[in-house]
C-alpha cells in the first residue's frame, strides 16, 4: 500500500500546539478510523428506533409524543457526543514522542518518549483487514503506560512502517541515556575504538637497557 496524501494543513496546525522546541514536524498526524463509531451506532440504533415508534404510534398522544422525543434526542446527543470525541482525538508521532490528543472541552494529551519504548506490536481484526484500521500495542519500559494500546489506527499497516523506521530504522548509532549515540557499528566490526571503557590498568611500555 502506498503512502496516504499529504496531511492537510489542520494535521499541522492541531500538532504545532504540543510541539517542542527542538521537534521536528509530525512522522504521523491523524484521526483514529471512522470504525470506532460502529459499536455507539449500533448501540444508538434501537434506542432511535424505540423512540420514533413512540412519535408514530400515536401523533395525538401528548405523553408518547413527549417522550418518544426525548428518546429519539437523547440517542441522537450520545450519536453527536461519540462523533465528536473521534473528530477531536489525534494520534501524533514525532521523532521524539508519540502522542494522543482527546477531550472535547477538556484538552487531554497523553504522551510516550519513544526512547522509553521498547516494542512494537501491530495487530489486524479480520473485520480491520476489510475496512482498513489496525491496533498498535507499545511495549516500554517501566510502570503501565496510558499509551500502552492505540485502537483502531487508519492504514495500520502505513503507520506501522513509519513509526518502526523511528524506533528501529537507525543504522550504526544506539541511543545512550542521555540522548546522544555510540558508534556501536564500528565497534561490532572490529575496528579499535579511541576511547577506554574498561578498568583494567593501562600497560606500561618496556624500559629500555
Amino acid at each position: 500500500m502506498t503512502d496516504p496524501a499529504p496531511r492537510p494543513e489542520r494535521w499541522r496546525k492541531d500538532a504545532a500546539k504540543y510541539l517542542l522546541p527542538a521537534e521536528q514536524p509530525p512522522v504521523v498526524a491523524t484521526r483514529r478510523h471512522w470504525a470506532v463509531l460502529i459499536a455507539p451506532t449500533l448501540k444508538a440504533l434501537p434506542v432511535l428506533v424505540l423512540g420514533v415508534w413512540l412519535l408514530a404510534v400515536d401523533p395525538d398522544n401528548r405523553v408518547l409524543a413527549t417522550a418518544g422525543l426525548l428518546v429519539v434526542a437523547g440517542a441522537l446527543c450520545f450519536l453527536a457526543l461519540r462523533a465528536g470525541e473521534w473528530w477531536m482525538r489525534h494520534f501524533i508521532v514525532t521523532n521524539r514522542r508519540v502522542l494522543l490528543t482527546s477531550g472535547i472541552v477538556v484538552r487531554t494529551v497523553a504522551l510516550l518518549p519513544l526512547r522509553r519504548i521498547t516494542d512494537l506490536t501491530w495487530k489486524e481484526t479480520l473485520l480491520g483487514q476489510v475496512l482498513g484500521y489496525g491496533t498498535f500495542r507499545f511495549e516500554s519500559a517501566g510502570q503501565q503506560q496510558a499509551l500502552s494500546e492505540i485502537t483502531y489506527l487508519p492504514q495500520a499497516d502505513v503507520l506501522y512502517r513509519r513509526v518502526s523506521q523511528l524506533l528501529f530504522g537507525t543504522d550504526g548509532v544506539e541511543d545512550d541515556e542521555e540522548g546522544g549515540v555510540e558508534p556501536v557499528a564500528q565497534q561490532r566490526a572490529g575496528q579499535p575504538d579511541t576511547g577506554r571503557r574498561d578498568t583494567q590498568p593501562i600497560p606500561q611500555p618496556p624500559r629500555g637497557p
